[in-house]
């Protein structure tokens, strides 16, 4: 029995005994949902390094510290933990990653957290996470990734955060987070805020963006900011309150989604680039899809736009023809869905005697036209098939 006793005391001073009480502390606050086993491997008369779920260590001058953390078991399906973030998770100072899988884990998230001076991901994701972002974030100089998305979070965003200068990933999305949006300066490539309060106009972004998400916030004042960032391959800032124009280089990025319905943009739409259907070399500046449904853009709708597979141009205030490649883009199956409903538009050369493949799905009820055969509209277009030709006489 001696020697088993040595035996566990030996190996507990392997970790540094510092981290070991931090872990105890982090224990002492978390529980394990119905159905979770995840903190039953964390058994103090063992190992952590060797034994405790979601501990890795690494031996730094003959000692083991505790460079990753990953709270709760990860597997899909699994209830995760409940209880709070303790402040004993800046005691482990070596740590590299914090992880904390989905679950009910509550209240503010700790301010220790900023003294992890090593610390490159932080996932705190989809949990009951309360208070503000704590802006002593703002000393993570060695951070990459930071996502806190799918909680209670509110307050506004740490300009220092913004600032971090290796920060590539900042997720915050589905919070109750609001204030104007801070200058950024990072070298961010994904950056997600959806579903939050923020307000005013977009400030200045990095030219390393790739994918932006701004949608479902309170953002004011235009998007010409936008026309800079050339690297963009997503970008949704749908349902805010965004006005003018819609800067015409951003047809020409390699988008896959362009997502600007639900705002105040006006204007006409002008795309730059409208190649030839049977040009030799592929096109791949227009997106795949192209939603810019619910603005009040003018003029005729932008046959450069026939490269798009999914294009929404519903409730605007389009009018004059359909463009004739948006026709042949729909009979030859490229362009799989086109909403053109609630506008002015008066023409389409569509013969009804030219079959839309089954794969299409067309609308173009209420306009200042009889809609062809092969208009079919969802159920909440309403039943009148066209304009009163008193609404339309303003337009032609």
């Amino acid at each position: 029995m001696t020697s088993i006793l040595v035996q566990q005391t030996s190996a507990l001073l392997w970790l540094d005994s510092l981290e070991v009480r931090a872990l105890n502390d982090i224990r002492s606050s978390l529980r394990d949902l119905p159905g979770s086993n995840f903190l039953a491997s964390w058994d103090f008369s063992h190992d952590p390094c060797s034994s405790f779920k979601g501990v890795v260590c690494w031996s730094i001058g003959g000692v083991n510290h505790v460079t990753m953390l990953s709270l709760g078991s990860g597997i899909a399906g699994t209830p995760g933990l409940a209880g709070t973030l303790s402040p004993s998770l800046g005691k482990l100072t070596y740590l590299r990653s914090l992880a904390l899988v989905p679950g009910q884990v509550h209240g503010c998230i700790p301010d220790s957290i900023a003294g992890l001076k090593d610390l490159q991901f932080i996932g705190l994701a989809n949990n009951r996470l309360s208070g503000s972002l704590p802006s002593s974030f703002s000393e993570l100089c060695s951070v990459q990734g930071l996502d806190v998305s799918y909680n209670a979070l509110t307050g506004s965003l740490p300009e220092g955060v913004a600032k971090l200068p290796n920060l590539n990933t900042l997720t915050l999305s589905h919070n109750s987070m609001s204030g104007a949006l801070p200058l950024f300066s990072a070298p961010l490539i994904h950056l997600d805020l959806q579903r939050n309060g923020f307000t005013g106009p977009i400030p200045s972004l990095p030219g390393t963006l790739e994918y932006l998400s701004l949608a479902k916030n309170c953002l004011t004042g235009t998007i010409q900011g936008m026309a800079t960032l050339q690297r963009l391959a997503f970008l949704d800032l749908s349902f805010n309150q965004f006005t003018g124009g819609i800067p015409p280089e951003i047809f020409g990025f390699r988008i896959s989604n362009l997502l600007l319905q639900r705002n105040q943009l006006s204007g006409p739409v002008q795309v730059l680039t409208s190649p030839s259907r049977h040009a030799t070399t592929s096109f791949t500046g227009i997106p795949a899809m192209v939603d810019l449904s619910y603005n009040c853009l003018t003029g005729q709708a932008p046959a450069g736009l026939a490269f798009a597979q999914k294009l929404f141009l519903n409730n605007n205030r389009f009018s004059g023809a359909v463009p004739q490649e948006f026709v042949d883009a729909m009979v030859f199956g490229d362009l799989q869905v086109l909403y053109l409903q609630h506008n002015y538009i008066a023409n389409i050369n569509l013969a009804s005697t030219i079959p839309l493949p089954t794969t299409c799905t067309f609308c173009i009820q209420y306009n200042c036209l009889s809609p062809p055969q092969q208009s079919s509209c969802p159920f909440n277009v309403g039943r009148q098939a066209s304009r009163p030709m008193t609404q339309c006489s303003t337009f032609h």
